[in-house]
């Protein structure tokens, strides 16, 4: 299996958790699938009303120096240890 393939199956794993990751955790694998398949930020900082928006914006660009298979290795990686952290709880 690909790593494209990986990373496809590992987006599917990861709406199955049983249990919510935290928000930072969300905010990771968020700004790692938007490098591995959008690639790095093109568009402005959200406005500072937008807090939402603006911190997914921020965990984009804060990984915008990761070249897409860097990305998908990294977002798999975070998805493995949510599905271990999940079963043990």
């Amino acid at each position: 299996m690909g790593l494209k393939e990986e990373f496809e199956e590992h987006a599917e794993k990861v709406k199955t958790l049983t249990t919510k990751p935290s928000d930072e955790d969300l905010l990771i694998l968020y700004g790692l699938f938007k490098q591995a398949t959008v690639g790095p930020v093109t568009t402005s900082r959200p406005g500072m009303f937008s807090m939402k928006e603006r911190a997914k914006w921020d965990a984009w660009k804060a990984v915008e120096a990761k070249s897409v298979d860097e990305a998908m290795s990294d977002y798999i990686t975070k998805v493995k240890q949510l599905m271990e952290a999940a079963a043990s709880t």
